[in-house]
């Protein structure tokens, strides 16, 4: 249980830690090269559903990848819609919020799925 525990935080830290560094590449991308506002939502989402994979596939092992990558996913996309709204001085929850669970639910869980079937194989 408490491997277990650990595994989830770990793989959370990861995406969080993961979803800022992309979020900060793209602030200077955007700098550069000065793109539209409109490419901002979406492709914050992708970092996000990027970096939950990535923590799920550095830190998820052995069984129960499913559990595991749902419960990490929601946690990470909880911390990061906190990081976020921090940073912007604004944190409002909205129907937008609860989709964003839901994929962070989805991509946690798949790459949890991946992650520990990955481990048995190698």
């Amino acid at each position: 249980m408490r491997k277990n525990i650990f595994q989830i935080v770990k793989a959370a830290a990861a995406a969080v830690i993961f979803s800022l560094l992309f979020v900060l590449i793209f602030t200077l991308i955007i700098q550069l090269f000065s793109l539209p506002a409109g490419a901002v939502k979406p492709v914050n989402q992708v970092f996000k559903i990027v970096s939950i994979a990535a923590g799920g596939l550095l830190f998820i092992r052995g069984d129960k990848g499913l559990i595991k990558g749902a419960v990490y996913g929601l946690i990470a996309v909880v911390i990061t819609y906190l990081l976020y709204g921090l940073i912007s001085l604004s944190l409002s929850i909205s129907w937008k919020f609860a989709i964003e669970l839901l994929l962070g639910v989805v991509a946690g869980g798949v790459s949890g799925i991946i992650a520990v079937n990955i481990k048995k194989n190698a």
